[in-house]
């Protein structure tokens, strides 16, 4: 989802009145971040606390390349990793993730192995139909084994973009919340919905409902299921007691667009860069009772601030043996507090760009390979900025490109380097550099090798469900990441 995708953040065909009433009725964060341009990495950075450089979601197979969790790679979310919800279970809240895991399919990567107590939901994405000969269909679980495969048990008509999922994943929230409720314990809920993502799909009650096609379909369901959830907090008596945040996990993919890609409103470029389109999020902070209703928040703010937030919300102090990139919002949310704290834009291990205040610094800059710019793939159509939207990796490490990102959101104009304020502004930047990369001390890479042998052949349950299939023989080789 992008960060103009919403009515309260200036969508004009205003189709998501209730996201919109969620933010006039708590706070909306207009520089929160994501903490990688793509899907795995961000989410292994929310639920550590850490940037994807330190947790091991990153490649070293090509430089400043960005990778993901497809079914054929080899790594996953680390055991020395700790993520939010085996951290709350100390304070006996009970866990869910609904929806998309993407931190690793196979079994030691498991969400109920870290943390989670229940799940219903899918390990990758919603790509396909395969074969299941050549590449398996991805499979959906409830809990520790799988309950069938999408395409085969759980329909998704790639025609029409009809799919009943996110009503299944809303119903799954729902009945959660009312036996947490009613057991009087503590939870946290993860409600981790993929509608927006290419292949996009929407249930029949909202197809060709929206003025943006089947993209504006599904942002509509998403809308109205985070109604009915916010509706059935109020109702339960519990809305007072439950701290709710929205967000998503990277911009909005351009190379979907427009027919199945959202928007970036502003913002230079889309998923997969790290200009403000790729890792600039819509966010909004509800917490009826506590947070005052209309606020709106400059607060530099990333996903990874949702791992010491509520942390600080169940009582827990963050671990102390590692470096956490997260901060607590609370002061932010609760007493409208600024926090000084800088913005690292990572692609791999490379850092690309680096935000303080309103400044920017590139020192790197790349959109996407010639190569692949040839076949068609375009991370920013329509948005050609001349030596900044490259296609070739240009450095600039010596005398990096700033933008003041107030005057110039979309990174058109980059400072004079003869300039005062430029100098003044990268002095203060590049000291933020040194400081960071002294303390950095990079995670074993997860994402580097592949094999087709680890993919969803047979995973547990698959021998009740009659749904298991032969594996080929284990070849490991290096992942390609061409983007």
């Amino acid at each position: 989802m992008g960060w103009g995708d919403l009515g309260a953040f200036g969508e004009p065909s205003k189709e998501t009145p209730n996201l919109d009433q969620m933010a006039a009725e708590g706070m909306l964060f207009l520089d929160f971040y994501t903490a990688n341009p793509l899907c795995s990495p961000s989410r292994a950075a929310l639920l550590t606390g850490r940037l994807p450089v330190r947790n091991g979601f990153y490649t070293t197979n090509g430089h400043a390349r960005n990778a993901y969790t497809p079914q054929d790679i080899v790594g996953g979310i680390p055991d020395s990793e700790l993520l939010l919800p085996e951290l709350l279970k100390k304070a006996g809240y009970t866990n869910k993730i609904i929806g998309k895991w993407h931190l690793g399919h196979r079994p030691q990567f498991h969400p109920l192995k870290h943390g989670f107590d229940e799940w219903f939901g899918s390990p990758n994405c919603h790509f396909g139909p395969y074969d299941n000969r050549e590449r398996p269909n991805i499979p959906v679980y409830r809990d520790w084994e799988m309950v069938g495969r999408y395409y085969e048990d759980f329909k998704i008509d790639l025609k029409t973009g009809e799919a009943n999922l996110t009503q299944l994943y809303l119903q799954e929230a729902l009945d959660f919340i009312s036996k947490q409720q009613a057991s009087q314990k503590p939870f946290f809920l993860y409600w981790a919905i993929d509608a927006t993502h290419a292949p996009v799909y929407a249930s029949k009650q909202f197809l060709g409902t929206s003025q943006r096609g089947l993209y504006g379909d599904a942002v509509r369901e998403i809308d109205d299921s985070v109604g009915k959830i916010l509706k059935h907090l109020q109702q339960l008596g519990i809305s007072e007691n439950t701290f709710v945040f929205f967000t998503s996990d990277n911009g909005a993919a351009l190379i979907s667009a427009p027919r199945q890609g959202g928007s970036n409103g502003p913002f230079l470029c889309g998923k997969q860069t790290t200009f403000e389109g790729g890792m600039r999020e819509p966010a909004i902070a509800w917490w009826p009772g506590h947070i005052p209703a209309g606020g709106v928040s400059h607060q530099l703010g990333n996903v990874m601030d949702l791992f010491s937030t509520s942390l600080s919300l169940a009582g827990l102090q963050p671990p102390s043996d590692r470096q956490i990139d997260g901060i607590d919002l609370l002061p932010v949310i609760l007493q409208g507090k600024l926090i000084d704290r800088p913005i690292f834009y990572y692609r791999g291990n490379e850092l690309m760009a680096v935000r303080a205040g309103l400044y920017k610094a590139h020192y790197w800059t790349w959109s996407n390979s010639w190569e692949e710019h040839s076949k068609g793939i375009d991370f920013c159509p329509g948005q050609s900025v001349a030596g900044v939207t490259t296609h070739t990796q240009e450095e600039h490490t010596h005398l990096p490109l700033l933008f003041h990102l107030g005057r110039d959101p979309g990174e058109k104009y980059p400072l004079s380097f003869a300039s005062e304020e430029y100098q003044r502004a990268l002095e203060h930047i590049s000291g933020l550099v040194q400081q960071h990369k002294a303390t950095l001390v990079p995670g074993q890479p997860q994402l580097n090798v592949c094999d087709q042998a680890v993919m969803n052949w047979s995973p547990p349950g698959c021998e009740k469900l009659g749904k298991c299939l032969k594996a080929p023989e284990s070849a490991p080789q290096k992942c390609s990441w061409p983007h």
